[in-house]
């Protein structure tokens, strides 16, 4: 009996600290602040998305990867998930969908900042 209510903890245990986690984490630049995701690969967001709602898709999702969420990720705080059109889900933070930048090669990269004047690195502050 004690075998059972110890697996069925650790079985809870796991599944919380899998939803809980943030999907991204902190990083210090000369710019502040920012997000980046768990390679250490900057994080953006683009001005002509709605709040919760991507507007980046085709050649735009090739040049600016979403930030994808598993099917079973589950929003936590100011971290939600949308359904992109595509079927896929991505990451937002604060309802501003997030996006890697493919000319980014290496973690610490920040090329995407400032593009088009539209596209920005995920400020943490």
């Amino acid at each position: 009996m004690k075998r059972i209510a110890l697996g069925i903890s650790a079985v809870l245990m796991t599944a919380g600290m899998g939803f809980a986690a943030e999907p991204a984490m902190m990083a210090k630049t000369p710019k502040g602040e920012i997000y980046t995701n768990m390679k250490g690969m900057t994080l953006y967001t683009f001005d002509k998305d709605k709040a919760g709602a991507s507007s980046c898709y085709d050649a735009c999702a090739t040049s600016w990867p979403a930030l994808e969420a598993d099917a079973k990720a589950k929003a936590d705080g100011a971290w939600t998930v949308i359904d992109r059109t595509d079927g896929t889900k991505m990451w937002a933070y604060d309802g501003k969908p997030l996006y890697t930048y493919a000319k980014d090669k290496k973690a610490g990269d920040m090329n995407g900042e400032g593009v088009g004047g539209v596209w920005h690195m995920a400020k943490a502050s």
